[in-house]
């Protein structure tokens, strides 16, 4: 008689992605259950700004992807609470001018999440150097959006892409601009008014910062529960934790 006990990886993965899916669904901080409120003031405000910076919008930010793909990999470690007095910064300085001087912030605020970013991986054991892990790094801000509420499990945050295989960093930047883009596109439209927009781009930027932060650990867990469970397995189990499940009404 085999009195061996049985192992029990399903179990054990599906606490752990459990606890992960919780703090994904946390990861929107009261600053951003604000601004979802303020969602469709943001959008008509968005509505407003030129026609040509709105169609320009998705260029400028994967420029400023691409440009703090290559510059996050030279920039210092800003430690823990750095790059949140860093993006504070940037915000209130982009917003204080209006338009002008928050199209200029954008690259220097996409920098500053990319390399938050890529201490996180650090953190959880990754070389954000290899470029696999670079990959992934830009992918954080593909996972959803912090301003709104994602029907189910956005589908770039889970197994499909966490082996990423052939991507070229231009597919890459290509195919997250879109959404990235109308993330950054409300954050100039809030911070178009001078001096007031100084204040909401700066509680935007720390906002943002944290939320991504957060995605950033929760995907990078993931990662590392793939390479002992598989992308499959964890894929099955994220999306059945992260998913609300549905109220059936009597």
């Amino acid at each position: 008689m085999d009195h061996s006990l049985p192992s029990r990886p399903s179990s054990d993965l599906a606490a752990e992605v459990a606890g992960l899916a919780r703090r994904y669904r946390r990861a929107n901080g009261p600053v951003i259950r604000l601004v979802n409120r303020l969602g469709n003031t943001l959008e008509s405000r968005l509505s407003t700004l030129p026609a040509g910076l709105r169609s320009q919008i998705e260029k400028v930010t994967a420029q400023a992807l691409l440009a703090s793909y290559g510059v996050a990999a030279r920039a210092p470690d800003l430690g823990e609470r750095g790059p949140l007095a860093a993006v504070i910064a940037a915000g209130a300085a982009g917003g204080a001018g209006g338009l002008p001087t928050a199209v200029a912030e954008l690259p220097v605020t996409v920098t500053i999440f990319l390399n938050a970013i890529r201490a996180e991986a650090r953190n959880a054991g990754l070389d954000p150097d290899d470029d696999r892990v670079r990959a992934e790094c830009l992918q954080v801000f593909a996972a959803g959006t912090p301003l709104a509420q994602d029907d189910g499990v956005n589908t770039s945050f889970i197994a499909s892409r966490l082996a990423l295989t052939g991507s070229t960093v231009q597919n890459l930047i290509a195919a997250i601009a879109p959404k990235f883009a109308a993330v950054l596109g409300q954050k100039l439209a809030a911070q178009a008014v001078p001096v007031i927009g100084g204040i909401s781009g700066a509680a935007l930027n720390a906002a943002f910062l944290s939320y991504y932060r957060e995605i950033a650990r929760v995907r990078f867990a993931l990662l590392a529960l793939a390479k002992i469970h598989g992308a499959e397995a964890v894929d099955a189990e994220f999306r059945l934790a992260a998913t609300p499940p549905k109220v059936i009404n009597a």
